[in-house]
């Protein structure tokens, strides 16, 4: 067992291998492959990915970004060269598929359109509420494709640029990230009490 848990790849191959065993016990006790049991993979990966992005976000904006003034000059070059580089790849990465299993989750249950027309003019709530979570979620993918990461690869060096340009950077990869941050909380609420009280 510790053999297993000391390596990040053989956990997560063993963790997603009783993952899909439990996935095939819901297969043969559902009676099949519809759209029901389509709709339940697709949550399943779309929160899967969705804690991955926002749990990242939140480590970079109430972790990293507070605690870097704090840590000493020579230390830093172990974040910027070796932890955020990584944790941005998977932050973004993350941020991609989390849409695109919530966008095929929203088309495999027939709200696609009405959703991302809020509702059709807000007169259908459950697609309104759904939709606004959704065009958040657009947004904040958006920021973290072309905003966020663009100005943390000058920040970080992975891209030549002088020192004030890294600096600005560095500004304002932290403000997109925060609004993504404040985006996230409201978001949520979309995303959690319309399966609640909607269904």
């Amino acid at each position: 067992m510790a053999a297993m848990l000391s390596n990040l790849r053989n956990t997560m191959i063993v963790s997603f291998i009783i993952a899909i065993v439990i996935i095939a016990g819901y297969f043969m006790h559902h009676g099949g492959a519809d759209a029901i049991f389509w709709q339940a993979v697709f949550r399943w990966l779309h929160v899967l990915f969705g804690i991955m992005w926002i749990g990242l976000l939140y480590y970079f904006n109430f972790v990293q970004t507070r605690k870097m003034p704090e840590i000493p000059a020579e230390l830093k070059p172990a974040i910027s060269k070796y932890i955020a580089p990584e944790a941005l790849f998977w932050f973004r990465w993350a941020a991609l598929f989390t849409v695109i299993m919530g966008l095929i989750l929203a088309w495999n249950r027939g709200y696609i359109v009405s959703a991302l027309l809020l509702g059709n003019g807000l007169s259908e709530p459950q697609f309104a509420f759904i939709g606004l979570g959704m065009w958040l979620g657009l947004i904040m993918a958006f920021n973290v494709w072309f905003l966020i990461w663009p100005a943390q690869k000058i920040s970080l060096g992975l891209v030549e640029a002088d020192a004030a340009a890294k600096a600005a950077a560095a500004t304002r990869g932290m403000i997109f990230s925060r609004i993504n941050t404040f985006l996230s909380v409201p978001m949520l609420v979309c995303m959690t009490f319309n399966q609640t009280i909607f269904g």
